[in-house]
This record gives structure tokens, C-alpha cells and sequence, in this order.
């Protein structure tokens, strides 16, 4: 994570449902470790996706980025970091950095873009909703 930057870390568990036959995890399943770190740093930070929604918003996901490096296996501990990217546009990034929390090796980085619809009609934010700017000034200083 870089130096100041407004991150958390979580650490999970792999579960057996997560992996084939061989014990090993499907790679479709590091994209939910990302979202289950972005739902600790919510929950952490006060933008739970309830949060978002309370405003009047969703952010649906719109590009995702991963790189493997490393096989996970069905019981291996897992730490994920989640760091916030602070931005102008009105949408929310973050970057993932996925360890083996016995052997420290990173087994997956990458990244996620979220933009914000209003509700209920679904339109797209082209300016960032009043209460994602005030929590920017609270976490971050600016965007």
C-alpha cells in the first residue's frame, strides 16, 4: 500500500466451495475477494454499499483488473488490502492487493472502477453526488 494512503486489510479464509477438485481456487473467485475487502473498507470507512444506497445511489462495478500470480488453495488464509484511489470524476477506485498470509506472497493485485447511478431512474453522475464529496473532505482532504 502506498505511504498515507486510505486503505484496509482484511483477512479471510478460503472455503472448500471455492475451490475444484484439486483444492485450488477458481480464478473467478479472486474478483469476490476483491469486493469482499471494498465491503470491509466500506463498512470500515462509512461507504457500505447501504451507505451509498441510504443517498439515493448505487455504484455498480464497470471495470475490473486483475493480474494472478500465485495459486490460492482451499483452506489457505488470505490477506486482502484494499486502498482507495482518490479522483475528480465521480467514481470510486481501488486498488487490491491479495497476500497468503502464511507465506506473505502476493498471489493477486488489480483494480476496480465503480461509477454512481442515482436512483430510481439509473443515471449516470457526471459530478460527484454532495455526500461522496463530503466524505472525500473527511477521509481524503480532496478529490
Amino acid at each position: 500500500m502506498n505511504k498515507g494512503a486510505l486503505s484496509f486489510t482484511r483477512e479471510i479464509t478460503v472455503r472448500f466451495n471455492e475451490a475444484d477438485p484439486l483444492g485450488i481456487v477458481w480464478h473467478g473467485h479472486y474478483v469476490r475477494y476483491f469486493e469482499d475487502g471494498r465491503e470491509a473498507f466500506g463498512q470500515a470507512f462509512g461507504l457500505s454499499y447501504l451507505d451509498i444506497y441510504k443517498h439515493g445511489y448505487s455504484v455498480p462495478v464497470v471495470k475490473i483488473d486483475l493480474d494472478y500470480k500465485k495459486s490460492l488453495k482451499y483452506g489457505d488464509r488470505v490477506i486482502i488490502e484494499t486502498e482507495f484511489v482518490p479522483c475528480h470524476a465521480a467514481k470510486l477506485q481501488f486498488i487490491y492487493r491479495l497476500y497468503n498470509a502464511v507465506t506473505k506472497e502476493l498471489v493477486a493485485k488489480g483494480s476496480t472502477t465503480q461509477v454512481f447511478l442515482d436512483h430510481p431512474e439509473n443515471n449516470l453522475q457526471l459530478i460527484n453526488p454532495p455526500f461522496f464529496e463530503a466524505w472525500k473532505q473527511k477521509h481524503v482532504g480532496a478529490g
